[in-house]
């Protein structure tokens, strides 16, 4: 049979044996007027007052959006934030669009453009976060766990400070959305680390799905709350990245009112384990990296069977990354059994880490091959995992090598879809 994955900008066909289980979650239809209903949103909030009410002329009003990495649709969610700020008396220029980059890499101007708009880049008043830049950052307190707090600082004098994002499962903090806004993506770099920590990431509840409990998610809410947001706005998207809830208001209670709707059309109880598991990365823009792409990994990881395969598709157009620290810590380690030494090793902290942690945690129960145009045989294996050049075929060597009953899934939409076993 012949399934369609999300890849790249174009998505990909492959051929699978008949018997194969086609995984993906329940769809749900984009909402038929998405301004009206993040207007509605905006006036009706969830859990505190309108955002009309909270706001004044005069105000300095700071909104935070996500980074090309994901697939927040700000060109459209931003300018109806925007318009109703405005008919509140703000002005223009007292209106800052903060892109959320925790430690990412700044967009280019291009990219802006094609993350907000022309309008939005040319009117208003355009920051990218900078993790790395002691001038900008305002130093809070200790966390309860004993971390340290630095917090972007035009965020933190601003006189309004609106959060927004897209809700869907996240592999080691529950959920994306709510307090992530603030929590990697506008803290310093030493705050993203621990909060990321080799202890915080192990814990057996930093996993998809799971918040209560989980001491990566509670640390971030606590540092978002100690900022005080005044209002959140948080969508959920389907496969074709159109609207299919708006959660707007107080930043908890809204937040968990879209966890819950992503939980349920998201979220796939499974009755048993696969021998071999496709994936993707979900496509466009989360695909851009392999980095990224230990989402999709992970998600697979839920319904592999130990000593099992995965293969994943993922485009990778910006290859490792360049930046951060992934690619080089792999390439270092040289092993997985030397990778798994480093992270053994107490000692041990670096960006990027909680990435590794994962990875390995995967490849320890099952191979790892990489289906990817933007990366190369040699490229994907310096990251200590296997190259494959053609789906169809290497499910095929696959069936050969466990045996003619060989389990096989398919998870087109890659982790916009997790599976777990019932």
């Amino acid at each position: 049979m012949q399934v369609d994955l999300l890849y790249g900008r174009t998505g990909l066909t492959i051929e699978l044996p008949d018997s194969s289980q086609v995984i993906q979650s329940h769809y749900v239809f984009g909402l038929s007027n998405e301004a009206r209903a993040i207007q509605n949103g905006l006036s009706y909030p969830i859990g505190c007052p309108s955002l009309a009410s909270l706001v004044h002329p005069g105000d300095t009003i700071v909104i935070v959006h996500t980074d090309i990495t994901r697939a927040t649709p700000n060109d459209r969610l931003l300018p109806v934030i925007i318009q109703e700020l405005e008919a509140s008396g703000v002005n223009s220029t007292e209106i800052t669009l903060l892109n959320g980059l925790g430690t990412h890499r700044p967009q280019t101007p291009v990219e802006l453009r094609q993350m907000l708009g022309d309008q939005l880049v040319t009117g208003y008043r355009c920051l990218q976060h900078s993790a790395f830049d002691e001038a900008s950052l305002v130093e809070l307190d200790q966390t309860s766990f004993g971390h340290p707090v630095r917090i972007n600082r035009t965020y933190m004098e601003a006189d309004v400070r609106i959060l927004t994002g897209i809700i869907e499962p996240h592999f080691f903090a529950g959920f994306s959305g709510g307090p992530k806004a603030v929590l990697p993506s506008l803290a310093g770099a030493e705050s993203v680390i621990t909060n990321h920590s080799i202890d915080l990431i192990s814990h057996p509840k930093a996993t998809w799905g799971v918040t209560c409990g989980n001491p990566v998610w509670e640390e971030m809410e606590e540092v978002a709350l100690r900022t005080k947001p005044n209002f959140l706005v948080n969508v959920t998207l389907n496969r074709d990245q159109a609207i299919t809830g708006v959660f707007a208001g107080e930043m908890t209670a809204a937040h968990r009112a879209g966890t819950e709707f992503i939980r349920e059309h998201s979220m796939v109880p499974i009755n048993q384990q696969f021998d071999i598991v496709v994936t993707t990365n979900s496509g466009y823009p989360l695909d851009q990296n392999l980095y990224q792409s230990v989402k999709g990994m992970s998600s697979a990881a839920q319904i592999v069977k130990p000593g099992g395969a995965i293969i994943i598709a993922t485009a990778c157009e910006d290859g490792f990354p360049e930046h951060g620290q992934y690619a080089t810590l792999l390439q270092q380690a040289g092993s997985l059994e030397r990778l798994l030494e480093l992270l053994a090793n107490p000692y041990f902290s670096a960006p990027d880490q909680w990435q590794l942690q994962i990875q390995a945690q995967i490849q320890q129960q099952a191979d790892v091959f990489v289906y990817s145009e933007g990366l190369t045989a040699e490229q994907i294996n310096s990251a200590l995992l296997t190259h494959c050049a053609d789906i169809s075929k290497k499910i095929s060597e696959l069936v050969e090598y466990y045996g003619p009953q060989a389990s096989i899934a398919v998870l087109p939409d890659g982790p916009l879809t997790v599976p777990y076993l019932a």
